[in-house]
């Protein structure tokens, strides 16, 4: 059973016309998560995308990047929530639908010129794709590469991270669903 056929859709949520995409449905089978981590595994062994460390932003992508991270010998470093992070962090907003949202790196967590995958586990509207690596440009890391196990392509988040200048890659599609 292949990546897609594992994510469960939930219709209307979380409001009424949305297509909610749920991949706790994935990773909580076996060989779903395998299929995942392996995935993106050997995409990042056999396509020559160079990056030093693993960026997730929470919370999906602390699963799916530690475990990346480990698998690819890397470290990790998350992007969290505000006032989760323990030390000195460097802030980046962003738009959501209704009113807007914040996401912190801690201010050391990336030296100036380090090459980073950022991970997720979807992109839709690609905002907080595009805050994570802000904050990590802040810091003076490069961001190599954009990982998500789902990319719904209609919504125009890939297409806003490309005409930034971004790689994206996303191991499956929901497109016109």
């Amino acid at each position: 059973m292949p990546i897609k056929s594992r994510i469960r859709a939930i219709p209307d949520y979380p409001k009424k016309g949305i297509m909610f995409r749920d991949i706790t449905t994935l990773i909580k089978d076996p060989a779903g998560f395998r299929l995942v981590i392996d995935g993106l595994t050997q995409r990042y062994l056999e396509n020559g995308v160079d990056f030093d460390v693993v960026v997730g932003v929470e919370a999906r992508g602390f699963i799916l990047g530690s475990a990346l991270a480990y698998t690819l010998g890397k470290g990790f470093v998350p992007v969290r929530k505000p006032g989760k992070l323990p030390a000195d962090v460097v802030s980046q907003e962003y738009e959501l639908e209704y009113g807007t949202d914040k996401v912190e790196i801690h201010l050391d967590a990336i030296l100036p010129g380090t090459r980073v995958l950022l991970v997720d586990d979807l992109l839709a509207t690609g905002g907080t794709a595009l805050a994570a690596a802000a904050l990590v440009e802040k810091v003076g890391g490069v961001v190599a590469e954009m990982a998500f196990i789902v990319n719904l392509p209609d919504i125009g988040g890939e297409r806003k991270i490309l005409d930034k200048g971004y790689r994206v890659f996303s191991l499956t599609e929901f497109e016109g669903e």
